[in-house]
């Protein structure tokens, strides 16, 4: 394996996060009843004329800028031929001679460093309905909900070489989207999708392999699994003296494996022509200017502020910037506690644990800021230890209970009182001779064991630092 390398170009398709779609004012909400969100525009209706979202350009416009494309302030829809049952016009509209941005890119880390991949187009489209497969029966629906929500295409290079750049360069267009607020990037539902063009070569050549096109990805996981499959498949191909086929392909999740769909359309096969019933889009020198203006501080320049203002490494500042949402709160969390390192180790620890375990996502942390930075203050302040912080932490954080008022409730108020602790420092000395003999002998380790003892007959309320003073002044005299 190790003499080929792989060649991936990705077509990410994402829905903008209008409230009407592309060409009509049906809305876009995802989840509605079967063929709810349809008018004569979508569903084709003979005589029915599509009128463009200006918002929609809007959205398009500033992911090209975001991602460093040169803008043509004038693009034309053309209709792309071809039948499917869940497309009712017979056609896709989309761009393809005059699209709306060409030749951007963008940066990814890898563990070798920072690599470029380059962005070949940014084009504009209507999205198609949803076909239905009844398991069982002989049967599909058709739902036209999707039909028509805005989609803008964003077309790679085939500069990606493997499957982990590949997802890379996936989260940072998504992270780049939601930061943005054009798109909620959920791949569950549909609204950030790819396809991706592979083929290998022998390392060291330059001409392009024979390429296979994967559908059927909902997840970055079954990217990286589709894509580590047919590499490995067309390797075998090619070894065993047989040919790779240019095909579409589907990626079978049950399986892991990657099944044969149909020939490979190529851009002829779609006859594309300009749409006579689509003025060409003109983006004037005034919107573009305001639109530029508009683009907030994106992914890669939060991480280097993070590194900068707050200290953390990039690694660390990577985990919490590549969700916008948890970046937010945590920078909500650091102005009213404002120790950036310590947040960070919260959040890495029992933050994303908890969000794992109820399969939350960042946008829906049930914990106030308020409340999260409440209960650090109190483990500072030493009013509970922070093994009791730990402990209460799940369910203040999935009722969002006020820290303060909970530890009062429950109890839990860390003893810190010296005459109180030293009482129990004493009686845990005089119940294991053995030990405090050994101890002053030179075995320091017991030190732990009798701490331990405080913190069981004070049910893990004593304050660790003043009993640890009191066990060093006494067993050091």
């Amino acid at each position: 394996m190790s003499q080929y390398e792989a060649v991936i170009g990705l077509e990410v398709h994402a829905q903008l996060k209008t409230k009407s779609k592309l060409f009509c004012s049906c809305p876009t909400t995802f989840g509605e009843p079967p063929n709810q969100n349809t008018c004569p525009v979508c569903a084709a209706m003979p005589g029915a004329l599509p009128v463009v979202n200006k918002k929609a350009v809007e959205y398009a416009t500033k992911m090209a800028i975001a991602v460093n494309c040169k803008i043509n302030k004038n693009s034309v829809f053309a209709r792309k031929n071809y039948f499917y049952p869940d497309l009712p016009k017979g056609y896709q509209i989309s761009q393809y001679e005059e699209p709306l941005a060409v030749d951007g890119y963008v940066d990814i880390r890898t563990d070798e460093g920072t690599k470029r991949v380059r962005i070949v187009r940014i084009h504009m489209e209507d999205d198609a309905g949803k076909s239905i497969h009844i398991p069982g029966e002989n049967k599909t629906l058709i739902d036209l909900n999707r039909t028509g929500v805005p989609l803008i295409e964003i077309v790679s290079a085939p500069d990606i070489n493997s499957p982990e750049e590949a997802v890379l360069y996936l989260k940072e267009l998504r992270s780049i989207l939601v930061y943005l607020d054009i798109c909620d990037g959920n791949m569950q539902e549909g609204s950030f999708r790819c396809d991706a063009n592979v083929s290998i070569r022998p390392k060291g050549e330059k001409t392009l392999g024979t390429r296979t096109e994967l559908k059927n990805m909902n997840s970055f996981r079954h990217v990286q699994k589709a894509l580590e499959y047919e590499i490995r498949r067309q390797i075998d191909l090619v070894e065993d003296g047989e040919k790779v086929i240019q095909e579409t392909r589907l990626y079978d999740e049950s399986k892991g494996i990657t099944r044969s769909m149909r020939g490979k359309e190529e851009a002829h096969d779609y006859r594309y022509f300009p749409d006579p019933d689509l003025v060409v889009v003109m983006i004037s020198d005034n919107d573009l200017d305001n639109w530029k203006k508009e683009i907030p501080e994106l992914p890669s320049e939060k991480l280097d502020r993070f590194v900068e203002e707050y200290g953390l490494s990039k690694i660390e500042a990577d985990l919490i910037v590549s969700d916008k949402y948890l970046a937010d709160y945590f920078e909500e969390v650091v102005k009213l506690y404002k120790n950036p390192k310590e947040v960070y180790n919260w959040f890495q620890t029992d933050l994303l644990r908890e969000l794992n375990e109820k399969k939350l996502s960042p946008k829906d942390i049930p914990l106030s800021p308020e409340n999260f930075a409440g209960l650090l203050k109190l483990v500072k302040d030493g009013k509970i230890s922070l093994k009791i912080a730990k402990d209460i932490y799940p369910e203040i954080f999935i009722e969002n209970l006020n820290p303060g008022k909970y530890i009062e409730e429950k109890g839990l108020v860390q003893i810190s009182d010296d005459s109180e602790l030293e009482k129990i420092v004493d009686e845990v000395l005089s119940e294991n001779p053995k030990e405090v003999e050994a101890y002053k002998k030179g075995k320091k380790k017991l030190m732990s064991f009798f701490m331990g003892q405080v913190m069981r007959k004070t049910r893990g309320k004593a304050n660790p630092k003043v009993v640890s003073e009191l066990f060093a002044k006494k067993l050091n005299n």
